[in-house]
């Protein structure tokens, strides 16, 4: 026998009245929309054997080569500890070569190799296709991109000095 569903919202709330309702998240519409972004990426770079963080990375090194781990990190939200391994599995591939800095042994830069450089054109159209996918026309994507940025810059605004967010 199938369980019963029992709605819990009250007073005469419809679900989407309901704060507490998984449809009336935020975030978990964002996370959704992440995760729907990240089947549709991996279906875009697989022919080109890349990973999302790895495509990430070499757009990063396509705007500015020779950044720093760190420089990467930051643009990225990603710490070293991810990074690092994702930068030696691209340099495994071939796209990228590090390099430590001769004056601070601990401070590696990342540099395009010819073939990293030439990916780029072979995958200029993933955007595209990408934004395709989203059902979307261009300035509708323009105007959720600037939303969504716009969102993430305040959350970081509002979460600096709070300690992660250790008290809810």
């Amino acid at each position: 026998m199938a369980a019963a569903r029992h709605s819990r919202t009250g007073a005469g709330k419809t679900q989407a009245q309901d704060p507490q309702s998984l449809d009336s998240q935020l975030c978990f519409a964002v996370y959704a929309a992440a995760h729907a972004f990240g089947r549709a990426y991996r279906s875009l770079l697989a022919g080109h054997g890349l990973t999302y963080p790895q495509y990430l990375v070499l757009l990063v090194l396509w705007e500015e080569e020779g950044l720093t781990v760190k420089d990467i990190g930051t643009r990225l939200f990603l710490d070293s500890g991810t990074l690092t391994p994702l930068l030696k599995r691209l340099e495994a591939a071939g796209h990228v070569r590090r390099a430590r800095d001769r004056s601070d042994e601990r401070q590696v830069s990342i540099f395009l190799t010819p073939k990293g450089r030439a990916l780029q054109s072979r995958m200029d159209c993933v955007p595209e296709q990408a934004g395709l996918l989203t059902g979307l026309d261009l300035d509708a994507r323009r105007a959720l991109l600037d939303h969504l940025a716009a969102l993430r810059g305040t959350l970081h605004e509002n979460l600096a000095g709070d300690g992660a967010g250790a008290e809810a």
